[in-house]
């Protein structure tokens, strides 16, 4: 019964509101950045992937992936990064489609529960013969994909993947949805909103099947989905999508070990997302529910490493 009752994650004393500990890294956290070595690779679809090494000589790899409109030069990746390079791991973030800077080929782009380019990505890595063990690590979206293709692998999962870390992760994509759309979340659903609105309107420079009348009037995901994200990767509406994506009904098919943090203050999260039941019935499963955290926060003062950095390199190290 892997669901861990305790946590020893205790936020700073002044930042013990979800929000302050959501917004402060991303404001105000410093530290090096990281000299990736850039790969593009191809996908099936006459597409591409950027994948962005840092590499440290090791036979042990960690792929590491994003968050909604994120990519690999946020702090939390590049926090990653260092921890386990200075571990003895290679590390390799991966961009999602549209995120590294330049925009994808394909009318499509990425999603919650797009785990085909994550199996690429893995295929890819596995042909290179580099590494004796891989290691997977998603944040929010980038963890939804990550539980969510460990768990469609099943007992079909490469033996070379040998465990995996999801941290703030909405597992119930409609139950994050009705969540973000609350008015105390209201900042970063206009901050999500706006950047797919500018994506898409680079797209449409290429697709002019893509119309962005009245996108102004878009107000939440629910919206955003229906009009856009399902048609375009083929559901029929947002719930459609919604059901598909989340990673909660894949839980009980996990069979490597894996890790999920989940705040219990993090306000991009509602109940779905604590998935104690699926825990509780498969021992390859571990959920871990500190009370503080806020949304990919964890924010630590004392040395260099924040705590969710410190428990995921721990947990994998757990697993050679």
């Amino acid at each position: 019964m892997p669901v861990l009752s305790t946590s020893d994650y205790k936020a700073p004393a002044l930042l013990r509101n979800r929000h302050l500990l959501t917004i402060f890294p991303s404001l105000f956290r410093k530290q090096k950045t990281v000299n990736y070595t850039r790969t593009r690779i191809p996908t099936h679809d006459n597409d591409f992937l950027d994948l962005d090494f840092s590499r440290v000589a090791s036979d042990k790899l960690v792929i590491i992936l994003h968050g909604l409109e994120g990519d690999t030069r946020r702090q939390y990746m590049t926090g990653m990064v260092h921890i386990f390079n200075e571990g003895g791991y290679d590390t390799v973030c991966m961009n999602f489609r549209g995120c590294s800077g330049e925009i994808n080929n394909a009318l499509r782009f990425y999603h919650s529960g797009e785990t085909g380019d994550l199996e690429t990505v893995v295929r890819y890595i596995t042909g290179t013969e580099k590494y004796q063990s891989i290691h997977l690590l998603g944040f929010s979206l980038g963890g939804n994909v990550t539980l969510k293709y460990i768990g469609e692998q099943g007992t079909g999962i490469p033996a070379i993947i040998r465990s995996a870390v999801a941290i703030s992760v909405p597992c119930d994509l409609k139950d994050s949805s009705v969540e973000l759309e609350k008015r105390h979340n209201f900042i970063y659903m206009r901050r999500f909103i706006r950047s797919l609105g500018e994506k898409l309107e680079i797209k449409a420079q290429k697709f002019p099947e893509i119309s962005l009348k009245d996108f102004s009037a878009i107000r939440n995901f629910k919206q955003f989905d229906d009009r856009y994200t399902a048609p375009m990767h083929g559901f029929r509406n947002a719930e459609e999508y919604w059901e598909a994506a989340s990673s909660k009904k894949f839980l009980p098919a996990i069979r490597i070990p894996t890790l999920l943090i989940n705040a219990l203050d993090d306000p991009f999260l509602g109940k779905g997302s604590f998935p104690y039941e699926e825990a509780e019935q498969n021992p390859w499963f571990h959920l871990e529910t500190p009370q503080t955290g806020g949304h990919v926060g964890f924010v630590s003062f004392s040395g260099k490493h924040y705590w969710s950095e410190l428990r995921a390199f721990r947990f994998i190290q757990e697993h050679p």
